[in-house]
């Protein structure tokens, strides 16, 4: 199996920095395998290769990302443990007709906030098929919903909202979530510029092909998930500003 090569090294102001060979392939045949046997007892079989090519692997580079994006504005927090950036394999199916016990994914999350669930999030995640990410908040709860559409209704920020989704998806890779509202809420003005922003729920950004690029694989990747980063930044401060509680 390939190794993750780990060294820290010391930047300019004393701070450890660690440097990520890329991730294994076996990841990714670990990930197709899952998906075709999605059950516990091939996953306690597989244990090793999950530990070696999936966990070890994925902590190193959020370990590495971690000092770079806390320079960001707004910073944000890249843990390198389970349930903080690397979020679980195992599924909660308690309210799922969907009862396969894994997600057949690695999903790392970098977030400015109280928590990942509920603040302005990067996703950088890795499927059996495919590598992607977004950034955005998937839902928001009630009173950031309020303030979301309090923050639209004002023609200057909504123009920054907008500029900032058109930033990110002018190249062509990145393309905004679709509406859930069919119509916009009662009491906004529906001829508003920006009117149709008031019919989501929540704003992502995304993106991936149907291939893993050969980047995945080499310690080019820290690199490329920061320019990802930056492109979407100003989507993700948008929302810390005026959205985030």
């Amino acid at each position: 199996m390939q190794s993750v090569t780990v060294c820290r090294q010391m930047t300019d102001g004393g701070f450890p920095v660690t440097e990520f060979s890329g991730f294994p392939k076996e990841l990714v045949s670990f990930l197709r395998d899952l998906a075709a046997d999605n059950d516990k007892d091939w996953f306690v079989a597989n244990r090793a290769i999950y530990d070696e090519a999936y966990m070890a692997p994925a902590l190193v580079f959020i370990e590495a990302l971690s000092p770079r994006l806390a320079k960001l504005s707004p910073p944000l927090q890249a843990v390198p443990k389970l349930n903080g950036s690397l979020r679980r394999i195992h599924r909660d199916v308690r309210f799922s007709k969907d009862k396969r016990p894994y997600n057949t994914r690695l999903h790392l999350v970098f977030w400015t906030g109280d928590h990942p669930n509920r603040a302005p999030a990067m996703h950088f995640v890795v499927a059996h098929d495919h590598l992607g990410f977004g950034s955005g908040q998937w839902g928001f709860g009630p009173d950031a919903l309020k303030r979301y559409r309090e923050a639209v209704a004002d023609q200057m920020k909504a123009r920054a909202l907008q500029s900032a989704i058109d930033k990110a998806c002018a190249g062509g890779v990145y393309e905004l979530s679709e509406p859930v509202l069919a119509r916009v809420p009662k009491g906004f003005d529906a001829d508003a510029p920006h009117a149709e922003l008031l019919r989501h729920k929540g704003i992502v950004v995304k993106g991936g092909g149907d291939t893993h690029p050969a980047v995945l694989f080499s310690p080019d990747i820290v690199d490329w998930t920061l320019e990802q980063i930056r492109l979407t930044m100003p989507l993700h401060r948008w929302l810390v500003e005026n959205v985030d509680g």
